[in-house]
């Protein structure tokens, strides 16, 4: 199988992440067929780039500033069966692709990702609860191995026909400059492929692993405030797109079975050794509370223009390889 990876980079303080990132698709048992790295409008990493790495097929994004045009960047140079997505500051295990590629054995798979784990700039904050690990980009507790709604959008691929069926990631949803660092460009463009071709697969696959880095102010709590409210704007913005009853199905079950599962096992830590426990049960309430409001503040706003998919129409299967 033929795969090309994505990587979408912006700023040159990730520099060393950028070029960690690559290599480590450069060591991969199953070669890619390529390595597309999207900048996203800035010309001198651009160059910087270019010179640096001239194996790699270095691109400027010509679409809005912002993840989702990155992405879009580097669908439309892709030249692969499958388009597989690696953010620019992770590191994939060298069975990576190979993992992504096995899932692709049954035609109606349209997508395979894998589980994604924190790289903390020491231990992980004692308080912080694994349940909402997507803080960090990270898999979070309460995710199993199998079919899924939608894919973490760090460590995800996609066949090439999924972007014929349900076209790009939208901009106005996921990060862009700015000081709200929103996301679910991933979740919305999963819910909307799986809206046209209802037929096809998302698959979540663990043992397809990649580290992301957390750097040290995404380690505080403020952070952790000020993401899971964007998160609720982010979520806002999903359902518009795609209604409430798809955009909201997978975070239903989460906020009423794996967070109060989780508070009730953080509280029985803390009663049985770890005063920790109290901690991360109080987190989880807050960080259910800051997503709700800014839920409810995004459900309040006007419309976003969400331009940028081209929906195409038909079956995916009708595109498989």
């Amino acid at each position: 199988m033929k795969i090309s990876v994505v990587i979408c980079a912006y700023t040159e303080r990730r520099w060393d992440d950028v070029l960690a990132a690559v290599e480590s698709v450069r060591a991969q048992r199953l070669a890619p067929q390529e390595i597309i790295l999207v900048v996203d409008h800035n010309d001198a990493l651009l160059d910087r780039l270019r010179a640096a790495l001239p194996d790699v097929r270095v691109l400027p994004n010509t679409g809005p500033r912002g993840l989702s045009g990155g992405k879009n960047t580097g669908v439309a140079a892709a030249g692969g069966e499958v388009v597989a997505f690696l953010d620019d500051d992770a590191v994939a295990h060298p069975d990576w692709l190979s993992v992504l590629a096995a899932g692709y054995a049954e035609p109606d798979v349209a997508g395979v990702g894998g589980r994604t784990l924190p790289l903390w700039p020491s231990d992980a904050p004692r308080w912080f609860p694994e349940e909402f690990a997507w803080v960090v980009g990270c898999t979070y507790r309460g995710m199993a191995a199998g079919p899924i709604r939608n894919l973490m959008g760090g460590n995800a691929s996609f066949r090439r026909a999924a972007f014929e069926v349900a076209g790009g990631f939208r901009s106005g949803i996921g990060r862009a400059p700015g000081k709200r660092p929103l996301g679910c460009e991933e979740t919305e463009f999963c819910i909307r492929l799986r809206q046209a071709a209802p037929e096809t697969v998302l698959l979540f696959d663990d043992r397809a692993v990649i580290w992301h880095r957390v750097p040290g102010e995404r380690a505080r709590f403020a952070y952790f405030r000020t993401r899971c409210y964007a998160e609720g704007l982010s979520k806002a913005m999903v359902t518009r797109s795609v209604g409430v009853g798809d955009g909201l199905a997978s975070e239903r079950r989460h906020a009423l079975v794996e967070l109060p599962r989780g508070v009730g096992r953080e509280m029985r830590a803390a009663l049985t050794g770890d005063p920790a426990g109290f901690g991360r049960a109080g987190a989880i309430v807050a960080g259910l509370a800051f997503t709700l409001s800014g839920y409810a503040a995004g459900s309040l706003r006007p419309s976003r223009d969400t331009a940028g998919s081209h929906r195409a129409s038909g079956p995916l299967r009708r595109s498989h390889g």
